[in-house]
């Protein structure tokens, strides 16, 4: 596997330092992003009660309707969308393997756990009702859910996370993984890696982050196709095709949500948020967030400093 870029990481502490693991509660605002592109080096299991989404991981599309458990590996690209308004959202444990970690070297370190830290075995991609793995690893994922203390509802669409350094919830946590460990194990569903990488995936990270790292700037289609070797047409095609959404209309989305972000956080003045996220016009600014949010970024900065 190619080295990853840093700055698409995400770059979030995942639980406590000495204990890499967190519960996150994502619930919706409408149809639309859920959860934006992102990879990490821990492992991610989902859980979908119900709902219309779609989840895309690694560039390939996987539509859920009813409920369903998903495992993101390490590295792997993903992101959640909702397909329809009235959908409720997603529950996630974000955890480490190193936490798993057992001193004495016995089969389920050598054969298991340490193959999942050295990436030569893969968690299954999905688990469905009519699998008979799914009903011990849904009680099990729910029962760790419970050992954290819930976090707050918190606004809608936003990804509120649990963590926790207390022994008994840690002692929880980790027999219930280990638990969800043995089930998989016992069904036979844990996979050898695959030799043969996608190279588009790479590909994709590597714009992503370019756009990350330059958004304040003017990105051009030139540059961003230069960054894989490829030209603009099918450049185009390319970034359409993996992320669902043209690479301006991604870029323009992104800058907004920055706006977003700085308006919350800091007391810039929105000229200074306009170009700060890489618009050089402050008319197209206010017509495009507008546009994204229904209000102007004095009221959307007033209304988040009420709630």
């Amino acid at each position: 596997m190619q080295p990853h870029l840093p700055t698409l990481k995400e770059i979030c502490l995942h639980g406590t330092k000495s204990f890499p693991c967190a519960f996150y509660r994502t619930r919706c605002a409408g149809k639309g992003t859920l959860v934006k592109h992102h990879w990490h080096d821990e492992v991610e299991i989902l859980y979908f009660s119900g709902g219309d989404f779609r989840l895309e991981i690694n560039m390939e599309q996987f539509f859920i309707r009813s409920e369903a458990l998903y495992f993101i590996n390490p590295g792997e690209l993903h992101s959640i969308f909702t397909e329809n308004a009235k959908s409720s959202g997603e529950d996630a444990i974000v955890f480490s393997p190193d936490i798993l970690n057992l001193d004495s070297y016995d089969a389920a370190q050598t054969q298991l756990i340490q193959p999942i830290q050295n990436g030569m075995l893969l968690f299954p991609r999905c688990l469905t009702p009519d699998h008979k793995a799914f009903a011990p690893v849904r009680d099990t994922f729910l029962e760790a859910m419970r050992s954290f203390q819930t976090p707050p509802e918190g606004t809608p669409a936003q990804r509120n996370g649990a963590a926790t350094d207390d022994l008994t919830s840690q002692l929880f946590m980790k027999s219930s993984l280990l638990r969800i460990l043995a089930v998989l194990s016992g069904s036979r569903l844990f996979l050898p890696t695959e030799k043969n990488h996608d190279k588009r995936v790479e590909e994709i990270k590597t714009v992503l982050t370019y756009i990350k790292e330059n958004y304040k700037e003017k990105i051009y289609i030139q540059d961003l196709a230069r960054q894989v070797n490829m030209n603009a047409q099918y450049f185009c095609r390319f970034f359409k095709k993996s992320i669902g959404r043209s690479p301006m209309e991604y870029i323009n989305e992104y800058r907004l949500k920055q706006s977003l972000r700085l308006l919350k956080e800091t007391d810039l003045p929105v000229t200074e948020v306009c170009l700060e996220c890489g618009y050089n016009n402050l008319g197209n600014f206010l017509r495009s967030f507008k546009k994204y949010t229904g209000t102007t970024p004095l009221q959307y900065r007033k209304e988040v400093n009420i709630s």
